[in-house]
């Protein structure tokens, strides 16, 4: 599934180290936004890591858990469509 992930952080140290951390976790696609394929179970363990790193009184983070058919229905401009990382890399 796709998660895509949002945020608004005012701080540039954590804005900057939520971005880090999360590009270790699927594309950045916006300044602010990531999107990242997982199961339901990993978004969970990612919004719970996420939680430790921000400021709940002034950060907002937002996932949205997106089903296939969201996925295959969405369109963009300016850039490559969403898709799946490859499931084998050959070096």
């Amino acid at each position: 599934m796709l998660v895509v992930v949002v945020y608004d952080i005012p701080d540039d140290k954590r804005r900057l180290r939520l971005a880090n951390f999360l590009e270790g976790y699927g594309r950045r696609v916006q300044y602010s936004v990531f999107e990242c394929f997982m199961e339901l179970e990993e978004m969970r363990e990612l919004h719970k890591r996420v939680e430790k790193q921000i400021n709940l009184d002034e950060d907002n983070v937002r996932f949205y858990w997106l089903a296939p058919e969201a996925v295959k229905n969405s369109l963009t401009l300016g850039s490559s469509p969403s898709q799946e990382p490859p499931s084998v890399y050959i070096f």
